[in-house]
C-alpha cells in the first residue's frame, strides 16, 4: 500500500473538509427551493471515500454507487462545479442538468453513477468488472451499496456470478445502521452484513468506516487481490451519517443522543487531531485550509447560479439521434 504520510493526512483533511462543506451548502440551497427533487448527503461516510481513493489507482480503477454519491465524482477528479451546477439543473452539470441529485456520471474519470433504483448499481459493478477483464484492462471497480440494498436478490445473483468468473470488483456496503428510516436489525436474522459473502467463499469482513487509515488498508487488500486475478472481496464499512436519510427525513427513528455519540468519532475530527499532534500544520495553516474551502464551495455556487437552464432541444437530444430524425433540428 501507498505510504499513509503527512501530505496524505493534510490531503485528506483538506478533500474530507470541503465535501463536508459542499454538502451542508447544497442542504442550505435546498431549503431556498434552487436545488429540486431529493437530496441525500454523505456527511459522515467521508472517510469510506478518502481511504479508498488513496488505495485506488485513478488512472485505470472505476467506481459506482446509489444516490448519495456528490462527493464521490469529486475525489476520482470531477470539476465541483459541475456537480454543483447538476444539482441546479443547469446545462454546465455533470449530466447537462437532466440527472439532478441521483445521477452524477463521468466516464472520462471512471464514475459510473449515481443510481436511484435502490441495489441496481450492484449487477452494473459487476457487468464494468467483466467489461476490464474481457478487454484485458487491468482495472478494478468499487462497487457501493447501502446496507438496505444489501437485502436485494440481485446481490446474491451478482455474488455468484463474480465468484464464478473471478471479476476484478470489489463490493463495499455502506452500513450506516438504517435503510431510509428502518434499523439494520429490523431486517434480517443477523446484524454482520459481511457475512453474506461466506455463502460464496468470498473473502469478506467488517472494516471501521470511520477511519480513514483503516478504510485504505482493506480496500488495498481487495484491490490488489482483484487485479492479480484472484476475483472479488466484499466489505461492510461500518459508518454513519450524520443527516437524514434524505432532506425529507424527519429522523424520528433515532435519537440526538445517539448521532452526538457518533459526532465524537467524526473522521473529519479524527484527521485533525492527528495533524495537530503531529504539528504537520499550525493553527495558522488550518485556519487558511477553512478559509480556502470557504471560498472553493462559494466558487461553486457562483457558478451553478450563472449557468444557463438547457435548451428545450436538449429533450430531444437525449432521446434521438438526429441523424435519423432530421426534422427534430427545426423543433
Amino acid at each position: 500500500m501507498k505510504p499513509i504520510t503527512k501530505e496524505t493526512y493534510i490531503n485528506w483533511y483538506k478533500d474530507m473538509l470541503f465535501w463536508r462543506k459542499f454538502e451542508d451548502k447544497l442542504a442550505a440551497v435546498y431549503i431556498q427551493q434552487k436545488v429540486r427533487g431529493f437530496l441525500h448527503l454523505y456527511n459522515g461516510q467521508e472517510a469510506v471515500l478518502a481511504g479508498a481513493l488513496h488505495a485506488m489507482d485513478l488512472s485505470k480503477d472505476k467506481m459506482i454507487t446509489a444516490y448519495r454519491n456528490h462527493v464521490q465524482p469529486i475525489g476520482m477528479g470531477v470539476d465541483p462545479k459541475k456537480v454543483f451546477a447538476e444539482l441546479y439543473g443547469k446545462a454546465t452539470g455533470t449530466s447537462k442538468g437532466m440527472g439532478g441529485s441521483m445521477h452524477i456520471f463521468s466516464k472520462k474519470h471512471g464514475f459510473y453513477g449515481g443510481h436511484g433504483i435502490v441495489g441496481g448499481q450492484i449487477p452494473l459493478g459487476a457487468g464494468i468488472a467483466f467489461a476490464d477483464k474481457y478487454f484485458e484492462r487491468d482495472g478494478v471497480t468499487l462497487t457501493y451499496f447501502g446496507d438496505g440494498a444489501s437485502r436485494q436478490g440481485s446481490l446474491h445473483e451478482t455474488f455468484n456470478m463474480a465468484m464464478n468468473w473471478k471479476l476484478p470488483v470489489v463490493f463495499i456496503v455502506e452500513n450506516n445502521g438504517y435503510a431510509m428510516g428502518t434499523s439494520v436489525e429490523r431486517t434480517a436474522n443477523h446484524t454482520d452484513i459481511w457475512k453474506l459473502g461466506l455463502g460464496y467463499e468470498m473473502p469478506c469482513g467488517p472494516v471501521d468506516g470511520m477511519n480513514p487509515v483503516k478504510v485504505a488498508e482493506a480496500m488495498d487488500e481487495a484491490i490488489e487481490r482483484a487485479r492479480r486475478g484472484d476475483g472479488p472481496t466484499f466489505l461492510e464499512m461500518k459508518t454513519y451519517r450524520y443527516r437524514g436519510h434524505s432532506m425529507s427525513d424527519a429522523q424520528h427513528y433515532r435519537t440526538k443522543d445517539e448521532v452526538a455519540e457518533y459526532k465524537k468519532i467524526d473522521p473529519i475530527t479524527q484527521v485533525l487531531d492527528i495533524i495537530k499532534k503531529e504539528n504537520y500544520l499550525s493553527d495558522n495553516e488550518i485556519e487558511q485550509i477553512k478559509n480556502d474551502v470557504k471560498n472553493k464551495v462559494a466558487d461553486c455556487v457562483k457558478y451553478a447560479e450563472e449557468s444557463p437552464y438547457p435548451e428545450v432541444q436538449q429533450l430531444y437530444d437525449m432521446v434521438y439521434e438526429q441523424e435519423d430524425y432530421p426534422f427534430l433540428k427545426h423543433r
